[in-house]
């Protein structure tokens, strides 16, 4: 069996979703293997200045099943070339509302985003719901409330 195969034998269900226009590209894996989905502009080309945000539409509406979240990540190939990124990106299960993607431009360069461009990433994945207890104090670990660069660099 190839590994192509494998990797498509795993998938365990069927994401629904809706496009808002039907000239607006399917959803698909760019590559057979791949974990994440690509998400679409679904707006007029537009120009995204630098240190500019913007919320775009993607055109979508999904029904992510249950214990799971949808994952808006980066496309990698924007943020190393251009400094453009994502920003928030938790789908919760419960949501149908149409999907929006928050884009910064953190480049020194206008951006253009064109209509339909793959601008971001989406991976399902499930997730474990938790009780939430207030406490007052907490196990004790070898780190402790070490936080950022307590590690060290080297």
């Amino acid at each position: 069996m190839m590994v192509q195969e494998v990797m498509h034998a795993e998938k365990k269900f069927t994401l629904e979703y809706v496009k808002a226009s039907p000239d607006l590209p399917d959803l698909e894996y760019a590559h057979d293997g791949d974990v994440a989905f690509d998400l679409r502009n679904a707006e007029e080309e537009y120009i995204l200045k630098p240190m500019e945000k913007k919320v775009f539409s993607s055109g979508i509406k999904m029904s992510i099943p249950p214990h799971h979240v949808g994952s808006i990540r980066d496309r990698s190939g924007m943020a190393a070339k251009f400094s453009v990124h994502t920003m928030a990106g938790v789908i919760d299960p419960n949501f149908r509302g149409e999907i929006g993607i928050v884009l910064i431009n953190l480049g020194k360069e206008d951006f253009k985003v064109e209509k339909h461009m793959r601008i971001a990433q989406m991976l399902i994945q499930p997730v474990q719901i938790v009780t939430l207890k207030p406490t007052a104090t907490l196990s004790e670990t070898n780190r402790g409330e070490g936080g950022f660069g307590s590690s060290g660099y080297k």
